[in-house]
């Protein structure tokens, strides 16, 4: 095709986007969402009719070398976070619900340690430091959240709030890129645009404003299911000190993290975070390579809230975060239902974004998140501590590496099934290396693994493992 004729093509599109875009502005306006979201939709609308897939290929980035790292900071720098603290306040991302794991409820409600779930962890570590909480909610989170919360009267005691709420979006069909209908569900016909969105809901719930009026300049924002994500006084020290605008913390990746999104560079240096839905097929290996790209993204943010405030004003409340063009089902549990586009955004690409932003490596137990009920069974294991201000710490009679736990799907990925395997509580894992577990198996009371245990049962019915045993690796348990 010529020049002149692509020309003519692109500018054919480029009339036509208004006419294609009109019907989800009427969507969204019947919605009641803000004319900031609407704009904010149409931006990405129009990058994606432009043939915008949101990839970032290898040969247009550099791998990251070195960074700061929090373990070789001073201890004055803890000082100045100190002093920073009154300042600070916390937002925790909830709005996922734990259908990974078979609920119908927000996943920051799972029983993590002690009977208490993520929420009461974190309520009530933020209560015993005194600092200001506060979550995104999303609109199938907001309810049961709150209602929850309602136990801890000491976080509303504020003038600030105590959550703002994500925006929905529509799913586009992949067909005519037309917003996706489906009558017997309407709801389904809405997705989150990721939480990329946190910088759009803090400007238009008005929580912004409210913080800076308050008098607080820092935010530490990190997932609900990390409960590696506490607020420490010498990131927000060096963060304060050095007046950075964002900072993300990132830490080192191993085989286990290689899907998950890497720190990288542009030939002028910029940071980049590429997620792996912005990797194209072609640079996969090279995506997965650890050593190549050997920092990832934990998601704990530091922002600072002036610099958030005037930035969005120098871009018309539109950052311009990457692209993730992520295709699905209209029904996630309907494969025979139409294909969608869901247009999303990653609140880390905003390194990209703000001026004097950084990445800063920190130590791996800051990144500890609940995926899986792998995951559950390990915090909620006699390798992790709940000290007395509710913290979620490694035991410190552990030596070595935490262990690898492998628990078969089949029996164990919902919370349910998870449940009635373990009525009694989590073995003890302080002296084991890595639990696997095959097939159908009941744990009875005070059990302890040592070493490296593999259990299988093949036997096509339910096995139970008797209370009080003692089960060494080393030899496989049939």
């Amino acid at each position: 095709m010529s020049i002149a004729r692509l020309m003519m093509v692109a500018t054919n599109m480029m009339k036509k986007i208004p006419i294609m875009f009109a019907p989800f502005a009427d969507k969204m306006r019947a919605e009641g969402l803000p004319s900031i979201v609407i704009e904010t939709f149409n931006h990405y609308y129009k990058k994606l009719l432009e043939g915008e897939t949101g990839f970032i290929k290898e040969s247009d980035i550099y791998p990251v070398e070195t960074l700061p790292d929090m373990e070789s900071f001073n201890a004055d720098v803890a000082d100045t976070g100190r002093a920073a603290i009154s300042k600070t306040v916390l937002i925790k991302l909830n709005g996922g619900l734990g259908t990974s794991m078979g609920l119908a409820k927000p996943k920051s409600l799972i029983k993590v340690k002690q009977k208490l779930s993520f929420l009461d962890i974190i309520a009530r570590h933020a209560i015993h430091h005194g600092t200001p909480l506060i979550f995104m909610n999303s609109f199938v989170t907001r309810e049961d959240t709150l209602e929850i919360l309602k136990q801890y009267p000491r976080l509303w005691d504020n003038d600030i709030g105590i959550d703002f709420v994500q925006h929905k979006v529509p799913k586009i069909n992949q067909a005519d890129f037309t917003p996706a209908l489906w009558p017997q569900a309407p709801h389904m016909e809405w997705c989150p645009p990721g939480h990329g969105d946190i910088y759009t809901a803090l400007q238009t719930s008005g929580m912004l404003e409210r913080l800076l009026v308050a008098g607080y300049e820092y935010a530490f924002v990190s997932n609900v299911d990390n409960l590696g994500a506490v607020l420490n006084l010498s990131i927000l020290g060096y963060f304060s000190q050095q007046q950075i605008s964002f900072m993300m913390e990132v830490t080192d990746r191993t085989e286990a993290d290689k899907k998950g999104g890497h720190l990288a560079k542009l030939v002028n240096g910029q940071l980049i975070l590429r997620e792996s839905a912005q990797c194209p097929a072609a640079d996969i290996a090279s995506f997965e390579d650890v050593s190549r790209h050997k920092y990832f993204n934990t998601n704990n943010l530091w922002i600072n809230l002036v610099a958030l405030k005037s930035t969005m004003a120098a871009n018309n409340n539109i950052l311009g975060l990457s692209l993730i063009r992520n295709a699905k089902t209209l029904d996630p549990r309907n494969i025979q239902s139409p294909p969608v586009y869901q247009l999303e955004t990653a609140m880390g690409s905003a390194i990209s974004v703000f001026e004097n932003a950084q990445a800063l490596r920190v130590p791996r137990h800051r990144f500890s998140p609940v995926k899986t009920t792998n995951d559950l069974l390990l915090v909620r294991s006699d390798a992790y501590l709940l000290t007395d201000d509710y913290l979620v710490v490694p035991d410190p009679a552990r030596q070595g590496d935490f262990p690898v736990v492998e628990l078969d799907t089949r029996h164990y990925k919902f919370i349910d099934d998870f449940e009635a395997r373990f009525p009694a509580g989590i073995p003890s894992l302080t002296s084991c290396s890595g639990m696997s577990v095959k097939g159908d198996i009941k744990f009875a009371e005070n059990i302890t693994l040592i070493g490296d245990v593999y259990l299988d049962n093949n036997s096509g019915s339910q096995v139970n493992i008797t209370a009080n045993s003692v089960i060494n690796g080393g030899q496989r348990w049939r």
